[in-house]
């Protein structure tokens, strides 16, 4: 298959994106993460997309999301419109470990309240936060850029 630039492009600002937010999670402070990981806070966390869950075999993943614009052993590349591509990565057996959706200009992308819970706005106005569910298994993050053209992402992923 013969992808186009702005498929490339893409598929490389999803990329990283994905690997900023992990940076960023790395970095927060220790305190920090016990404070997300507290089993005492109820939050909602949001835990599938359009019907796929951690787990899931490749084969049911595409069953529900269709076919992949890049499809791969490892991980699988989604182009739903202009606004709403998702990758979902698979483990040496093939079971969904991540999910990550983008939402370019915010445009379709759930509100972070049903996500991921309350989160403070930064200063610059971008919102990020992450819920462990250590007992299910996962963790999500929600994430959105600052500016008039803000960027969703939305990470699933296999703890």
């Amino acid at each position: 298959m013969k992808a186009n630039h702005s498929t490339l492009f893409l598929m490389g600002l999803v990329v990283l994106i994905t690997m900023l937010g992990s940076i960023v999670v790395n970095a927060q402070p220790q305190k920090g993460r016990a404070a997300l990981a507290d089993p005492r806070v109820t939050q909602p966390a949001l835990s599938e997309y359009k019907g796929v869950r951690l787990g899931m075999t490749a084969q049911e993943a595409r069953a529900k999301l269709g076919q992949p614009a890049v499809k791969g052993d490892d991980q699988d590349y989604f182009v739903f419109s202009e606004t709403e591509t998702a990758q979902v990565a698979y483990d040496q057996g093939h079971k969904v470990v991540t999910i990550s959706i983008d939402y370019f200009n915010g445009v379709g992308a759930p509100d972070s309240q049903s996500v991921v819970g309350d989160i403070q706005p930064r200063p610059d106005g971008s919102l990020y936060k992450i819920v462990r569910r250590q007992s299910e298994g996962f963790w999500v993050s929600y994430s959105r850029t600052a500016g008039t053209v803000p960027m969703v992402t939305i990470t699933i992923q296999k703890i």
